[in-house]
């Protein structure tokens, strides 16, 4: 069945010495597709530069539900980043999330509102230049879609990462409080444009990111840390 979709890669692994495996997020959910001779010399009708770390695109493929590999007839950018390519922050920001949602990111079927929100934050990312805190709302904000984002609780004293819950009681030994719960409580509600208000140092942003990695490891069966993370706190320094 061919079908044309809009389309936000997760990853692309090259696979033998002319072969390229992309993983992306789709309008009709996770779709996986072999490109095949696109490292060949002589020219071809696809260019790798297509599948960069969320990179958004307009895919015409040939879908056969039997089957994990799909075939691209055609691509095309849909959405091109202006600022994106010649930041090394945006950049490092994109690789690492990449990572992040090609772990998180399993389910097969269409969730237009997921789709929606990736494709408006990644050009959110792309036309503001205080970008800084970007990752870490953006990780909030992604828990609402993944099912398991918290209920806010302005007055307790505790966050139980293990029960997703504000509590004024230890439940386990994977709770936060005190200044840390502050920041973490001031993500929640918090849209793109007010988070440069959000005002953290340098070890208050990695702390809080490794509490929100944390938050998905142990609500995702199967969820990895991604191996970009030190790459992103190093771009920070």
């Amino acid at each position: 069945m061919l079908i044309t979709s809009k389309a936000i890669v997760l990853s692309a692994i090259k696979y033998g010495d002319y072969d390229l495996i992309v993983k992306c997020y789709t309008e009709q959910g996770v779709r996986s597709y072999l490109i095949k001779r696109i490292f060949k010399q002589t020219k071809g009708k696809f260019s790798p530069a297509f599948f960069q770390p969320l990179t958004q695109l307009e895919i015409t493929a040939n879908y056969n539900n039997n089957k994990s590999l799909h075939f691209i007839n055609d691509v095309k950018i849909e959405i091109p980043y202006t600022t994106i390519p010649s930041d090394i922050i945006k950049q490092t920001m994109l690789v690492f999330l990449s990572e992040v949602l090609s772990s998180a990111l399993k389910e097969e079927e269409k969730n237009i509102g997921l789709f929606s929100y990736l494709e408006t934050a990644f050009l959110w990312l792309d036309t503001h230049t205080e970008t800084s805190n970007f990752h870490l709302g953006f990780l909030m904000g992604l828990t609402k879609y993944l099912g398991f984002y918290p209920e806010k609780r302005e007055e307790l004293l505790y966050f139980d990462l293990l029960e997703g819950k504000f509590t004024d009681h230890i439940l386990s030994k994977h709770y936060i409080s005190g200044q840390n719960l502050i920041y973490f409580k001031a993500l929640l509600g918090t849209n793109f444009d007010v988070l440069n208000g959000l005002k953290l140092n340098k070890k208050s942003r990695h702390t809080l990111l490794e509490i929100l990695i944390q938050y998905f490891e142990l609500h995702l069966p199967g969820f990895r840390k991604p191996r970009s993370l030190e790459v992103l706190k190093m771009v920070f320094n």
